[in-house]
C-alpha cells in the first residue's frame, strides 16, 4: 500500500460495516469475517483513500461546544482528547451524538440543546472518550468513571428516549460510523444506535 502499514482485524461480532483508523503510524482496517479475500482487498483501498482524504478536511467548529471540550478533556481525560472540531447536527435521529477518531471530529444531536448542562456535558465526554478509546469495554467506561452525574444523566436520557417513542438500542459496534466526513461505511442498512455506542 504505498508504503504505508495497513492491519485488517476481521470481527465475527461486525456483520455490515467495514470501517478504517489511524493507530500510530498504522492504519487499521476493520472488517467482517465473512468478506471474501477480493472484497477485502478492494474495501482496504477504498478505506485508505477514504481515511486519507478525510485527514486533509477540516469540519466547522463551535466554539462553545470547542470550549466546554476542552474543559471537560482537562477535567476528566487529563486534556488527552483534542477534538479537531465539535459541532451541533441536525442529521442524527438514532444517537446523541458521534465521533470519528481518524478525523478528531465530534457531532452532537442538535436535540441536545434543550437539555441540561450535565446531560449536554456528559454526551460530549462520551464522545470525547471515543477519541482515546472506540470500543465500550471496561477501559473505555473507566475513562468515564470521574464524571459525578454521569448516571443521572444516562437516566435522564434514556427517559426522553422512552417518553419521546425513540428507538435507541443497547447494540454496541463502536466502530460503526455513518457521517460523510468519517472513514466508514455501513455495507447494509442503517441501525439505529443507542447506548454504549454515541448517545444515552
Amino acid at each position: 500500500m504505498d508504503g504505508r502499514t495497513v492491519e485488517v482485524r476481521r470481527s465475527p461480532r461486525r456483520r455490515r460495516t467495514i470501517s478504517a483508523r489511524r493507530e500510530g503510524d498504522r492504519i487499521v482496517v476493520m472488517v467482517p469475517a465473512a468478506l471474501s479475500k477480493a472484497e477485502e482487498e478492494r474495501w482496504v483501498r477504498d478505506m485508505v483513500a477514504r481515511l486519507e482524504q478525510g485527514g486533509r478536511r477540516r469540519a466547522p467548529t463551535d466554539p462553545d461546544l470547542e470550549a466546554a471540550a476542552r474543559r471537560l478533556s482537562r477535567a476528566h481525560l487529563g486534556g488527552l482528547a483534542q477534538p479537531t472540531s465539535v459541532r451541533w447536527v441536525r442529521n442524527q435521529n438514532g444517537r446523541w451524538g458521534s465521533c470519528t477518531p481518524t478525523t478528531g471530529a465530534i457531532r452532537l444531536s442538535h436535540r441536545l440543546q434543550e437539555m441540561p448542562q450535565y446531560v449536554i456535558d456528559y454526551v460530549l465526554l462520551h464522545e470525547l472518550a471515543h477519541l482515546l478509546v472506540p470500543g465500550h469495554g471496561p477501559g473505555f467506561w473507566e475513562l468515564l468513571s470521574g464524571y459525578p452525574r454521569l448516571e443521572r444523566a444516562r437516566g435522564f436520557l434514556d427517559g426522553v428516549s422512552l417518553a419521546g417513542g425513540l428507538d435507541l438500542s443497547d447494540e454496541d459496534d463502536a466502530d460503526d460510523i455513518d457521517d460523510p466526513d468519517a472513514a466508514g461505511v455501513q455495507t447494509g442498512a442503517p441501525k439505529q444506535v443507542g447506548r454504549g455506542q454515541a448517545g444515552p
